[in-house]
């Protein structure tokens, strides 16, 4: 996440971004295009945790989960500096889809027959963008250049890790990915820091924070997506009973109260932080790349959850179903009230937190209640949070939007 001469001017590097002072640069339609694998992956991932609801396939599954994060958060820095309108990137990202479909297909399977897929697919998106990105500053200034030296370097010994890892097998594969997933989360933090380059500082990491806001923002929507999909999708193969009424009707309101959650004010808020910020690029670094992934992965566990509800409505939640069907709603409401936090530099949302104590006291009696039940019970507590904090925040809406919402 370097220092990156704008493409503005005669000079100027011809595959960067033009910017100007005040502009918004938008989201294309080939990074739209780029996005539509990651629809897939989600839909692999929840389908994969909810036919292992283990411990180890939870683990498997968070593993997978934060390695397609890192995959889509580093292109989405990427074409935040780079003008995807032209020719090479066009079809660098078309390249980066193909790879990313391989990976999406493999994602069941990575932990069995098709781990080596899965590692060189990965390993190949994440080293080869950064090796063009090398090749598209080679006219730019030394210090971009080497930021990408370091950043590269960081990517091929995680590699390494994640091909040998795809060879072995058991336990030897999942602590070599383990190792790699880590050294790759550990780079931005370390300011990608290799020996004889020095380091990167997030002053350098010149970021247009509203292109890199809403590109987030369009992943949550990818997420939220698949919650959709699944309600729909279990809903028309359901008998269609009283019940079944009911629990379609429970998963679309708690897709909707996460819809308020985050799009509600989070969004704006975060967009005009980042933009006004004097070092934009730690905002991106934290809010965006780190604390965002909680966000998706609330989404992500709680579509298991609803699919779950829908699926076996009377059933007693055993533990791993309980343990879904909280843990998707209090991962998301913890991602967003650190998310709000660190972009508004504010105090924790009061409104969240009664939430995360609502959902642990739900801890208690989970078991003794119905997947149905207990789904209806994590939904009113969505709902709650959405409506405490919008009745709250009246006075910043009408700042922010001019209006507020007439209950």
């Amino acid at each position: 996440m370097p220092e990156l001469p704008h493409a503005e001017g005669a000079n100027a590097p011809s595959l960067l971004r033009a910017r100007h002072a005040g502009a918004h640069g938008k989201v294309t339609n080939i990074e739209l295009f780029f996005d539509l694998v990651f629809v897939y992956a989600v839909t692999q991932l929840s389908h994969t945790l909810l036919h292992d609801l283990t411990l180890a396939g939870a683990l498997h599954v968070l593993l997978l989960f934060l390695a397609v994060w890192w995959v889509w958060i580093f292109t989405g820095w990427i074409t935040n500096w780079l003008d995807p309108e032209r020719l090479a990137v066009r079809l660098l990202l078309l390249v980066l889809m193909f790879a990313g479909l391989l990976l999406s297909t493999a994602l069941p399977q990575a932990f069995e027959g098709r781990g080596i897929v899965f590692a060189c697919a990965y390993t190949f998106m994440q080293v080869g963008r950064s090796l063009f990105m090398v090749w598209a500053l080679r006219h730019s200034p030394p210090a971009a250049q080497r930021n990408f030296h370091r950043i590269t370097s960081w990517l091929v010994v995680s590699g390494v890790l994640w091909i040998a890892g795809g060879f072995a097998s058991g336990d030897a594969r999942f602590a070599c990915w383990l190792v790699a997933l880590g050294i790759e989360y550990l780079g931005p933090a370390l300011y990608f820091y290799v020996p004889g380059l020095g380091r990167s500082s997030t002053l350098e990491w010149d970021v247009e924070g509203g292109h890199l806001a809403e590109r987030c923002s369009l992943f949550v929507i990818i997420a939220l997506g698949e919650s959709v999909v699944v309600t729909g999708s279990s809903f028309a193969e359901s008998p269609r009973a009283a019940y079944d009424w009911l629990a379609f009707s429970i998963a679309f309101v708690g897709c909707v109260a996460m819809w308020w959650i985050y799009f509600d004010l989070a969004v704006e808020r975060g967009s005009r932080s980042i933009r006004e910020s004097a070092d934009p690029g730690r905002t991106a670094r934290l809010g965006y790349t780190y604390l965002h992934l909680l966000i998706v992965a609330g989404i992500v566990v709680s579509a298991v959850g609803d699919e779950l509800s829908l699926s076996h409505p009377h059933a007693m939640a055993s533990a791993a179903q309980a343990a879904v069907l909280l843990g998707g709603p209090a991962l998301y409401l913890l991602g967003n009230a650190l998310f709000k936090q660190a972009v508004n530099h504010t105090n924790l949302p009061f409104s969240h937190l009664v939430g995360l104590v609502l959902l642990l006291l739900l801890c208690w009696p989970a078991t003794m209640l119905s997947v149905l039940a207990l789904a209806g019970a994590t939904t009113l507590v969505l709902v709650i949070v959405a409506a405490w904090e919008t009745l709250s925040l009246r006075v910043l809406r009408r700042e922010l939007y001019g209006s507020e919402p007439h209950l």
